[in-house]
């Protein structure tokens, strides 16, 4: 098979280099980590020129995530290939591997020197389309590089159309928690009666035997003895274990008292409480009390005048990503946001309800309540919620992640939800805007994801678990036991 013009120079490139694998990286894994250029070992990385084509579109956005790390890689490129020949060519990088860009000649050559398959291809798929033309880069280069070559992409479609056409493809693996065989929300472990009666009486354990990695910091248990008598612990490193330190109760100013109701919302209930902690995941279905708990818990610590460690509580949410703006539509800030930020008034509603429970210690509350409403209201406006006193004070503030980049949050318990729909970068750029004296709370569930370029294993929160587990000031829970009502656990289970 003859060769097409131009593709002498990646021809000759096969004897001077032996490669392992030929990368082909599509757009999304350079937006989604600008430095995975650097992190494919000795490995060879070819960029189609479509791939600029896409990122010159993308840069123009100018408040995005996208829009900043298309200029990233831009400005990447230029300095890793400084002029024409080197990007035909390709340069070695310090990982021993080379990056080039390639032109594919087959698009606008219809001579005999096209390959038969890519005829085919061609003939079957819009080229007016960048996605298969990406596609159609990655045959290319595959018939003219030593294989395997291996297409690179975050979306799955091109995967499959991919694998359609006879060429490898794969995900972006470096960022991917690893998987694990059997889920578990904690471990349990056997002790004997006399350790479990002596843990109980002095609130820390030693483990007998432990070994380094076998358990890491902040790690929640079940001590659980040969009779079947159980207490929680947690893992304060080298195989310490103590008692969680839990209040009878938790509430809001003016609200209902939280209990919960099962021992996993008392592992996450420790970590809330527990201001050495500046970091926590939670994983959770629907309807486990991720919200409400950590509602509760971040109030009572900045409102309580025994207990107040914050200056008050951030809530947000993504918009799907950092990435996406929320619009210039009429209204405040708090306003745009309602849509995203339903279930946390509802969680406020039920922490600080309106109306009261019909229970005796209720009585005298609700009588003020009745007096209160006999008051004039102000014109044009219905009455009050209760919980709406915790936001025109600004101790309860809602948060747009589109506008996180280069603030400084300080002194505030800030809760981002749904944290499963970020990727990891963006949940870095959130991270890293905590100051001291502030604490953050990561919570979703990674088997609900609208974002189309993480899955399960490279969304942000459980990226965000898997690196800093066992760190000191990091906690991690998961939440597996519906909450809310039998019939949505039902649902969530079986649905």
């Amino acid at each position: 098979m003859g060769s097409p013009a131009g593709s002498s120079k990646l021809k000759s490139r096969k004897s001077a280099v032996n490669r392992v694998k030929t990368y082909v990286l599509d757009t999304n894994v350079l937006i989604h980590d600008p430095h995975c250029i650097f992190k494919f070992d000795d490995n060879n990385l070819v960029i189609p020129i479509e791939v600029l084509e896409e990122l010159d579109s993308i840069k123009m956005e100018q408040s995005s995530e996208r829009g900043r790390n298309a200029r990233r890689v831009h400005r990447m490129l230029r300095e890793l290939l400084p002029d024409s020949r080197s990007m035909a060519e390709g340069v070695t990088l310090d990982t021993g591997g080379t990056l080039s860009v390639v032109i594919n000649k087959y698009i606008h050559d219809s001579g005999k020197q096209v390959p038969e398959r890519f005829k085919q291809f061609k003939s079957l798929l819009d080229f007016d389309k960048k996605d298969n033309r990406i596609i159609a880069a990655a045959l290319f280069v595959q018939e003219n590089l030593p294989p395997p070559t291996i297409l690179v992409s975050k979306d799955i479609n091109v995967q499959l159309k991919a694998r359609a056409v006879g060429l490898e493809s794969q995900d972006y693996l470096n960022d991917k928690a690893p998987e694990e065989p059997e889920f578990r929300s904690y471990k349990k472990v056997e002790v004997s009666k006399y350790e479990l009666q002596r843990f109980a009486s002095e609130g820390e354990f030693a483990l007998e035997d432990y070994e380094e990695g076998q358990l890491f910091v902040n790690e929640y248990l079940l001590l659980v003895s040969e009779e079947g008598k159980t207490i929680p612990a947690r893992h304060y490193g080298d195989g310490v274990l103590r008692k969680l330190i839990l209040p009878e109760y938790v509430k809001a100013p003016g609200g209902v008292p939280i209990r919960p109701r099962n021992l996993e919302q008392r592992f996450f209930m420790d970590a809330l409480l527990d201001d050495t902690i500046s970091l926590i995941t939670c994983y959770g279905k629907a309807g486990t009390g991720k919200t409400l708990l950590s509602t509760v818990c971040a109030i009572q610590q900045t409102v309580s005048s025994s207990d107040c460690k914050y200056d008050g509580v951030s809530i947000s949410r993504p918009v799907i990503g950092v990435g996406k703006e929320i619009g210039f539509l009429p209204g405040t800030l708090e306003e745009k946001m309602n849509p995203w930020l339903q279930p946390y008034y509802d969680a406020l509603e039920v922490l600080i309800p309106s109306k009261e429970p019909k229970e005796p210690q209720f009585e005298n509350k609700r009588q003020r309540n009745k007096m209160k409403d006999k008051e004039p209201s102000v014109p044009g406006k219905g009455p009050q919620k209760p919980y709406e006193k915790l936001l025109d004070s600004g101790l309860v503030e809602i948060e747009a992640l589109c506008f996180i980049r280069g603030r400084s949050i300080s002194n505030r318990f800030f809760i981002l939800d749904e944290a499963q729909q970020l990727t990891p970068h963006e949940v870095k750029t959130v991270i890293t805007r905590i100051s001291e004296g502030s604490k953050i709370v990561l919570i979703g569930d990674p088997a609900q994801i609208d974002n189309p370029y993480v899955d399960s294993r490279s969304n942000g929160l459980v990226y965000c678990s898997n690196r800093m587990k066992g760190q000191a000031i990091a906690a991690h829970v998961q939440l597996t036991k519906g909450e809310r009502s039998l019939l949505a656990e039902l649902a969530a289970d079986l649905l």
